[in-house]
């Protein structure tokens, strides 16, 4: 064949198929913002995302071990994953379990690699089971979901130490990421179409630790809302994550107060109301007082407000009386639901070798009080919802169409809003489900 003058020619080379990934996450808001960003970063570099292991040359999974029940949930899944995947597969787990227990990863068949800053640029490079470097806030970034609400990662680690809690040990010492990074990001979710965006981290409370110059949570906050409130009031809205009471102080209600983006939703790990449990958990005595008087101070600025609790129950020596105090605490304090966690021994935590340790049918009936005290209040919160003139919900879901509105109540539409998802649409409460609100898209001649 003569192709010419200046040109050769080669037989064609076989194209190597571009590489799959199957990536499964289990635990927490910050696991699903680092599982997002690792999906991102792999996708970026020319892999192919697929949901079934056997298809893929990666599987990963991003593990929980907040409790003895989660480590032992993410070694059934890796099980299951190494199974299912091919021979020639490198099988990975990450996350807080891969830290803790790489060895009985290992013994599974599943490469443990804890640093998902590295894990992102290099998925089938050479790893080793050391997580993160102290000090380093991880190299990851996201652009966008694939679902209507958007979360961003501000802080990681935590420095604190509950007696009851592995965390320390799997995440290490807080970092924070700077004011410019969070802001940057969140423009590009804004940018992408997402109108709610979570704040989340280990301990945000912690939040501005290694930073310069000094600042804490609340001046991130203030920080955003001064950058974006002048284009997004109204059209989008920040929701804050888990705070410690000791965050509760007058100057955060000040500026919660002054923002104009946040939802009028706090969720806080209050744990128990108990002084002498708390001190046992290696947290404040007063925690409990200063959350009701914070929540007292903001009710007057948000008088329609969710509030979420975590509780933990059952722990070591907790007495009647001690159980009873944080049964009190909860009629009292104007909560609107409570994610409530009977406790379990961890390995390798202090509370693990305290005395006191409480039968399994004690801890799980007081949790049970306490979720039926909260389910109560939930409800009655959706009620008082109803004498609303509007809410502000986030379409989330079709078929029916539902979602979010700011205080954290799930709201069903009667009558689907020519609305996308991710979208604020103004509705009018109609009435309570269950649990759920009833509501309907405000027309063009109501008024909020």
């Amino acid at each position: 064949m003569d192709l010419g003058p200046g040109l050769c020619y080669a037989p064609p080379m076989p194209h190597a198929s571009p590489k799959r990934f199957c990536l499964v996450t289990l635990g927490c808001k910050v696991n699903q913002y680092e599982s997002r960003a690792l999906a991102e970063a792999w996708l970026g570099s020319g892999l192919i995302r697929t949901d079934d292991p056997a298809e893929a040359e990666l599987v990963v999974l991003c593990s929980c071990a907040v409790t003895a029940r989660a480590e032992a949930e993410g070694r059934r899944v890796a099980r299951n994953l190494v199974r299912a995947a091919r021979d020639t597969a490198r099988v990975v787990v990450t996350g807080c379990a891969a830290t803790v227990s790489p060895d009985a990863f290992a013994g599974l068949g599943a490469m443990a690699v804890p640093d998902k800053a590295r894990l992102a640029r290099d998925p089938f490079g050479p790893h080793t089971a050391a997580p993160r470097a102290p000090g380093d806030f991880p190299d990851l970034a996201v652009s966008g979901y694939d679902r209507a609400r958007a979360l961003v990662k501000v802080q990681d680690g935590c420095s604190h130490g509950c007696t009851y809690c592995i965390v320390p040990a799997a995440r290490g010492a807080s970092v924070s990421r700077p004011l410019a990074d969070v802001l940057a990001e969140v423009r590009r979710l804004l940018a992408a179409g997402h109108r709610e965006i979570g704040l989340t981290g280990i301990n945000l409370g912690h939040y501005g630790r290694g930073l310069s110059p000094a600042v804490d949570f609340w001046d991130l906050l203030a920080g955003l809302d001064a950058a974006l409130a002048p284009e997004h009031a109204g059209t989008a809205r920040l929701r804050l994550g888990s705070l410690d009471p000791a965050m509760l102080t007058g100057r955060g209600r000040d500026i919660l107060a002054g923002c104009r983006l946040v939802c009028p939703h706090l969720h806080i790990s209050l744990q128990s109301a108990d002084p002498a449990v708390l001190a046992a958990m290696g947290r404040r005595p007063g925690d409990a007082e200063a959350v009701s008087f914070f929540v007292d101070s903001i009710s007057r600025e948000w008088p329609a407000m969710g509030l979420g609790l975590d509780l933990l129950t059952g722990f070591p020596g907790e007495s009647e009386a001690a159980f009873g105090a944080t049964a009190d605490f909860l009629s009292r304090l104007p909560a609107t639901y409570a994610h409530v966690f009977p406790y379990s021994r961890r390995p390798g935590t202090k509370a693990a070798t305290l005395p006191g340790h409480l039968p399994g049918p004690v801890k799980a009936g007081r949790a049970r009080l306490l979720r039926e005290a909260a389910e109560a209040k939930g409800a009655a919160f959706a009620a008082r919802l109803c004498r609303e003139s509007s809410l502000l919900v986030a379409v989330e879901r079709t078929g029916p169409t539902s979602g979010t509105c700011a205080q954290y109540v799930d709201c069903r539409f009667e009558a689907g809003p020519d609305a996308p998802l991710g979208s604020l649409v103004a509705a009018r409460p109609l009435g309570v489900d269950g649990p759920i609100l009833r509501v309907a898209p405000l027309g063009p001649g109501d008024r909020p």
